[in-house]
Parts: C-alpha cells; sequence; structure tokens
C-alpha cells in the first residue's frame, strides 16, 4: 500500500480513537462528578462506563458481521463508518447536555454501539487492504493512533474546560471530520451479492464466538489483549481520581495534569511503535514483542501506584508509553495473522474486539471493590493493574503459529 493511503489510514483510525478517548479519559468523569459529587462519583462513573461497554462487546461484532455481508454500491465497510459516527456524534450531545446520570447513560450507551460500527469497519481495512508484508509497518503507525488522540484529547479538554459542551462537542466534530475524510477517499472493497455469507440465527449467535479448541492461536491472543487492556482500563478509567484523591490535586489542576501525562506517555508510544513495528517485519517474529511490552507495561503500572506526586504519576505514564507503545504495534499485526478465515476477517475481529471492550465493563465494576479492600488506596487498584499487564505476557507465550 502507498503512504498517501496509509497516512488516510492512520488519520482516520486517530479520529476515531478521540471520539472514545476525549470523553473517556478526562470529561466523561468531569461530567459525573459535576452531576453526583464527589462521593458517589466512582460508583456513577462505573454504571456508565461498565454499561456502555457492555454494549460495545456486541456492537462490534455485530457490526463487524454486517459489513462482511454489506453489498451497498458504496462498499462494505463505507456505509457503517459514515453511520457510526452519525449517531455516534448524537450520544455525545446527549452526554453533554444531560442533567442527570439517567441521561449520561443514555448518550454513552449510543456513543458506544454506534462509534463501535464505525470501528469494526475501520479495522476489517487491514485485513481487507494490506498484504501481509506490510502489516507490521501499517500496525505500528495506526498504534499511533492511541496516543495521537489522547494528546489532542486532553488538549482540547483543557483547552475548552470552561464549556461542558465545548468539551465534548469540539473533540468529536473533528474526529468524525478526520474519518469522514478517509471514507470520501477510500477505494472500498465490493461484494457480489452471489458472495454474501449466510445469514441466520446460528450465524448471529457464531458472530460472539471463535472456537478456542480450533482456533487456540486465537483463543491466546484474545486472552492476551483481554488481560493487557483490563490493566490499561483501570488506569484510563480512574487516573481523574487517583490525582484528586491520592496525588492530591484540585479539579482545576486535573485537566492539565492529565494532558501532561498523556503527552508523556505519547511521546514515547510514537517514538517506539513505528520502529518496533519495522523490526517486527523485518525479523518475522511477532511474540517476543508483544511479551516484553505486557512487561514494560506492568513495571510502568507499579510505578504509578507507588506515587504519591504528580512527578511520580508522569514517570509512570512515559515508561507506559514505552510498554503500551511496542505492544500495540505488534499486537495487531499478529491478530491478524492468526486470523482463520480472511472472508470472516471483521467478524474475527469483531470477536477479538471484545477483549479491548470487555475490560472497560469490567474494571470500572471491580474496581471499588477493590478500592474498599485497599481502604480507598489507588495503589492496591492499580498493582492489581499491573499484575493484569503480567499476565498478558504470559497468555502470548503458547501462541504457535507465529514466531
Amino acid at each position: 500500500m502507498g503512504w498517501g493511503f496509509i497516512a488516510l489510514y492512520a488519520l482516520s483510525y486517530t479520529g476515531g480513537s478521540l471520539l472514545f478517548l476525549a470523553p473517556l479519559l478526562v470529561s466523561l468523569a468531569l461530567k459525573v462528578r459535576d452531576l453526583v459529587g464527589a462521593d458517589a462519583a466512582p460508583g456513577n462513573l462505573a454504571l456508565v462506563a461498565g454499561t456502555g461497554s457492555l454494549l460495545s462487546i456486541i456492537a462490534n461484532p455485530v457490526f463487524g458481521r454486517l459489513s462482511d455481508r454489506t453489498t451497498s454500491r458504496w462498499g462494505m465497510r463505507r456505509p457503517w463508518m459514515v453511520t457510526g459516527v452519525a449517531v455516534g456524534a448524537l450520544g455525545t450531545m446527549v452526554v453533554a447536555t444531560a442533567q442527570n446520570v439517567g441521561t449520561v447513560l443514555v448518550g454513552w450507551c449510543l456513543c458506544q454501539i454506534f462509534f463501535n460500527a464505525t470501528l469494526a469497519a475501520q479495522t476489517a481495512i487491514l485485513a481487507d487492504q494490506v498484504p501481509t508484508g506490510q502489516r507490521g509497518v501499517v500496525s505500528g503507525v495506526l498504534g499511533l493512533a492511541v496516543p495521537a488522540a489522547s494528546v489532542t484529547g486532553t488538549y482540547l479538554v483543557q483547552l475548552l474546560d470552561h464549556s461542558t459542551l465545548l468539551m465534548f462537542a469540539v473533540p468529536c466534530a473533528v474526529g468524525g471530520a478526520a474519518v469522514l475524510l478517509f471514507v470520501w477517499r477510500l477505494p472500498d472493497r465490493r461484494l457480489d451479492e452471489t458472495d454474501k455469507p449466510p445469514w441466520s440465527l446460528r450465524e448471529l449467535a457464531a458472530t460472539f464466538y471463535v472456537s478456542p479448541r480450533s482456533n487456540p492461536d486465537f483463543a491466546w491472543a484474545f486472552l492476551s489483549r483481554f488481560l493487557l487492556v483490563t490493566a490499561y482500563a483501570f488506569l484510563v478509567t480512574f487516573q481523574t481520581f487517583f490525582l484528586l484523591e491520592q496525588v492530591g490535586s484540585t479539579e482545576d489542576e486535573v485537566p492539565r495534569q492529565v494532558y501532561l501525562g498523556t503527552v508523556a506517555q505519547s511521546v514515547a508510544l510514537v517514538t517506539i511503535a513505528p520502529i518496533a513495528g519495522r523490526i517486527s517485519d523485518r525479523v518475522g517474529r511477532r511474540k517476543v514483542f508483544v511479551i516484553a511490552a505486557a512487561v514494560i507495561y506492568a513495571c510502568a503500572l507499579f510505578v504509578i501506584a507507588g506515587s504519591t506526586s504528580v512527578d511520580g504519576y508522569l514517570v509512570g505514564m512515559a515508561i507506559g508509553g514505552v510498554g503500551f507503545g511496542i505492544y500495540i504495534a505488534i499486537d495487531l499485526a499478529l491478530v491478524v495473522d492468526v486470523l482463520t478465515d480472511p472472508h470472516t476477517a471483521a467478524k474475527d475481529l469483531g470477536v477479538l474486539n471484545i477483549a479491548g471492550a470487555l475490560p472497560f465493563a469490567l474494571a470500572p465494576a471491580v474496581a471499588p471493590g477493590l478500592l474498599a479492600l485497599g481502604d480507598g488506596s489507588y495503589a492496591v487498584l492499580y498493582a492489581v493493574a499491573g499484575a493484569c499487564a503480567l499476565g498478558g505476557a504470559l497468555a502470548v507465550a503458547p501462541i504457535k503459529n507465529v514466531r
């Protein structure tokens, strides 16, 4: 693939990530805290974030399956990216203008369902159009989407923190525009009506399942991603409260501190991800990179767990950027390499995305219990997160068909 296509693809992926991350990193937590107060905020945030993530677990593979069988003259992936951005943007506005947590919940569920339609279609393009020999490089470039979106989102939020509406609306508009630009230029794959996969209740049920017995490599890759994303979910969902409660920051200071932490993480990630992706392609190995990445990320979480200052938090975020950069540069390429059927790529990647969505439902649900066991200490929470990352490293070792 030419670099023009890759650049537009990466820009679109960044825009899609921005749609999720800008609210999740700062705005959603602040919105909930403003509505219910500091004491009730963690539990209410857990309800909103957890419910939305559970719905995304259903939405991503379903939209992936629908995308795999779309015979539109506009292509297989394009219609779902446009629909996802449009309806998800409506959900963002519902959250921004909500007067109670119930309305926030409804809006965030809309966001999670329909932004996942966009994500499912975007991810499938890697399998559709990128040759195997370029997947490490392209996966590494796509890995830059998360830090770029994180930096852009937190920068916009701290710049616009005087207006709740703008904190939600502007990142959504910027992210949506990036996705739609790629949609406009995309040479989308078209599916002939005669090649349309079957559709039945049994096929619908299979949307959420890839047999571990028949596809053990896929199962181990799923488990690895689930554990590492669980670690990440603990960090990003509760970092606002960590800074408020454990570090002692004020509510006015937190948006800028999260922005600085995101920059520290992103600089490290952006530096390492393309290099790791290229080296992985050249040496023909994936597993050793993913294992090393997960171990480094675990170390970062242990550093944050022991921090009682903003400086310690920033150091941990920078170390985490190195680990997460290597991981996201290689993991997607590893997963695409173990897919069993190219004709169901979007569906299978949708199943894999359950491993990326389920932690954002489970982590908020489990966190209040861990905090209670630790007498409110976020050190306990982030130590558990570090242990999850180590588990993600161990889960990669049994994969056999990828070196």
